[in-house]
């Protein structure tokens, strides 16, 4: 069973710095694509950003692009999110996702494309 642990959210004030890490339990982790998904109170998962096995192919929401990078390392089963100039509305439970199937440019940033999951940590954010 594959499993993924996230680790690094917290409280920060507005304008600061957070990263993410995750880490998967299979040997197998290059042939896996990696996502960053979130969900605030009330609100629909969202996507955030995902990466393939190749770090040049990554894919972010375009609203967060520029603030948010996503990285991997293969040799430590991990992926990662840096968050800068964070904002309030940045507030949410994130979540790490894994999937090993192939997925369009479209599918790669809905979150039903994902196969694995991870418990989520929680990212405030004050203003």
């Amino acid at each position: 069973q594959v499993q993924l642990v996230e680790s690094g959210g917290g409280l920060v004030q507005a304008g600061g710095s957070l990263r993410l890490s995750c880490a998967m339990s299979e040997r197998t982790f290059p042939t896996y694509t990696m996502g960053w998904f979130r969900q605030a109170p009330g609100k629909e998962r969202e996507f955030v950003a995902t990466i393939g096995w190749s770090t040049d192919r990554s894919y972010y929401a375009d609203s967060l692009e520029g603030r948010f990078a996503i990285s991997r390392d293969n040799a430590k089963k991990s992926v990662y999110l840096q968050m800068n100039s964070l904002k309030p509305e940045d507030t949410a439970v994130y979540y790490c996702a894994a999937t090993n199937s192939i997925l369009s440019i479209t599918t790669i940033k809905e979150y039903r494309s994902y196969d694995y999951w991870g418990q989520g940590t929680q990212v405030t954010v004050s203003s």
